[in-house]
């Protein structure tokens, strides 16, 4: 099966694309070769919402029919072709009746985009991971609602509030940056000229699982050890619920009154993280209670303020701390893997980065601090202009809570919004040679610098519901691309290898990641130990290693990444 992961992370329908050539190219041709242009047109009288133009819809079928193989126009793991399609065919404003009576309007333009989050109200509204939600409330003793990511509400904006209390302050974040620049320098110690073949995404998916347990358990996970099998688990238990969200939000939805094949997959794989999240949050708790009868003092983690918060109880930190795995992983994984891959295919934007890594580190080994990344402007921009063209997301979805005025059309309450950044954002309209990886566009001061709308790039969502842990990732991948950009560099030096180049066959990085999951071993919910965890502070994080002998999953990967054997050049 052909890993493509849909994803409601931050209120969005998401898709963590896999196949860069085509990720990289939205069709035959590119959005800015192609006959886009929709200037926003003076509005005589508003329409109404059934003149919003779209695909045909088939009586009982609804449009759902044109996504099926071999038979449809529409392909499910290419959500972005879809939407460059249907902007050519019907213009910036795209209604779709996917089954009877439920339609979704698919929204173009930055001016539109806007006009949805200011009809979105107190409680956003989504309609994502419903199966996930059911799951949830069969375990009343695990979980108090179905978390964050389902959740609408009163009930959401509870969780919400008490989570991003602490999660999105930034000084409570930066307190993580000496754990994660440990973790970031023992993961590249790990990488050898010729590690893993040409197949970076895996370690990758290590370091950032190491990252987010950090936060969500203080504990190392000892990802990078070859034997960590909980690890694995824990990536391929991801992995599996992702790609199975897609399918079960929409369709029949025969699981709501039977388990079906693909619910029991469901449920097996949150079963994995499920374990882990009681296992750990519990074990924090025995070591609260020590160290309150001890009376030792030292500054609490965000796993110590949750759980002691008035407003929370360990259900809902268990169901956060699931969340942050199901919804961390691949995110930044895939995030960081397109970066790299830029960098590597413009060798002009490598040598920027690492001038700007000798200005703000005096060696590869230096400590990456909350100084370092306030300086870090170029760093930042390689960062935004690979969410600009390889977004997390295809777009925003939202429920209408009022109506609204989109495009000169009355969009009632109640309607299904997806808005198509990842489609605009490729237009000439708005980015001058949209095809091209430039980050200086976003250098205030540079030539190439021109005011956009803050309504194009939203990789992360927008408004309250935008992602709780947006500002961890954006440390993380910013820690990540500084150490790795001056690591390898040093390496060149020491090998005298500056004259080598890798040989890159490709031309273009094929990120088309098949992940096999082996049915016997998810027939059988197998209990596992995580008994070899040791708690860790924030500063001085301790490893261990897990003691399971569970059957690994079959993890087949494609992904050219970068042909960088990572002792060697970036250079391709």
């Amino acid at each position: 099966m052909r890993r493509s992961t849909y994803f409601h992370s931050n209120g969005v329908l998401q898709w963590a694309h896999r196949n860069s050539r085509k990720f990289s190219h939205a069709g035959p041709k590119s959005f800015s070769e192609q006959e886009t242009s929709f200037a926003t047109k003076p509005q005589v009288a508003v329409k109404e919402f059934h003149e919003i133009p779209g695909p045909k819809a088939l009586p009982f079928v609804g449009t759902l029919w044109r996504y099926l193989p071999l038979l449809g126009e529409y392909k499910m793991d290419r959500l972005h072709h879809n939407g460059f399609r249907k902007l050519r065919l019907f213009g910036p404003l795209v209604r779709e009746e996917l089954l009877p009576g439920i339609n979704v309007v698919w929204v173009f333009t930055p001016e539109d985009i806007e006009q949805v989050f200011r009809a979105e109200g107190r409680y956003p509204e989504r309609r994502s991971h419903l199966a996930l939600a059911k799951c949830r409330r069969d375990r009343p003793h695990v979980y108090n609602t179905g978390g964050l990511l389902p959740t609408n509400g009163p009930e959401w904006l509870r969780l919400r509030s008490a989570f991003q209390r602490d999660l999105s302050r930034p000084n409570c974040v930066k307190t993580y940056l000496p754990a994660i620049d440990e973790v970031i320098q023992e993961f590249l110690n790990k990488i050898t000229p010729g590690h893993n073949g040409n197949d970076f995404l895996p370690e990758l998916s290590k370091l950032f699982l190491e990252l987010i347990c950090l936060v969500a358990f203080d504990v190392r996970l000892d990802s990078f050890n070859q034997n960590s099998e909980l690890s694995s688990r824990l990536i391929d238990a991801a992995l599996s619920i992702n790609s199975s969200i897609l399918r079960t939000d929409n369709g029949l939805q025969l699981w709501k009154w039977f388990d079906t094949p693909l619910y029991r997959k469901l449920k097996r794989s949150h079963l994995v993280l499920e374990q882990v999240a009681v296992e750990l949050v519990t074990k924090k708790i025995e070591i609260l209670k020590l160290q309150n009868l001890n009376k030792t003092s030292h500054q609490p983690s965000l796993l110590e303020l949750y759980l002691s918060s008035q407003h929370l109880d360990q259900k809902d930190v268990i169901g956060m701390s699931v969340d942050m795995i199901l919804a961390g992983i691949d995110t930044t994984t895939n995030t960081s893997s397109f970066t790299l891959y830029h960098l590597a295919t413009n060798i002009n934007i490598q040598e920027k980065l690492y001038e700007e890594c000798l200005k703000l580190l005096p060696d590869c080994k230096s400590p990456i601090t909350a100084e370092v990344l306030s300086k870090a402007q170029y760093t930042k921009a390689v960062l935004k202009e690979s969410f600009r063209l390889n977004p997390i997301s295809v777009g925003v979805g939202r429920i209408l809570s009022q109506d609204a005025i989109l495009s000169g059309y009355k969009v009632p309450h109640g309607t299904v919004v997806v808005t198509q950044n990842q489609v605009t954002c490729r237009l000439p309209e708005y980015f001058s040679e949209p095809d091209k990886f430039i980050p200086e566009r976003w250098i205030k001061g540079h030539q190439m610098y021109k005011s956009t709308s803050p309504y194009l790039v939203l990789p992360f969502g927008h408004g309250p519901r935008t992602c709780i842990a947006r500002r961890l990732a954006e440390q993380n991948m910013q820690a990540l691309l500084l150490k790795a950009r001056h690591s390898f560099r040093e390496r060149e030096k020491e090998t005298d290898r500056d004259k080598e180049i890798i040989q890159h066959t490709q031309g273009c990085i094929d990120v088309a990641e098949t992940r096999e999951i082996d049915g016997t071993s998810q027939r059988h919910s197998k209990e596992y130990s995580v008994s070899r965890v040791r708690p860790v502070t924030q500063h001085k994080p301790k490893t261990f290693a897990s003691g399971t002998n569970n059957k690994q999953k079959t993890v087949e990967a494609s992904v050219s990444l970068i042909h960088l054997e990572l002792g060697g050049k970036w250079k391709t």
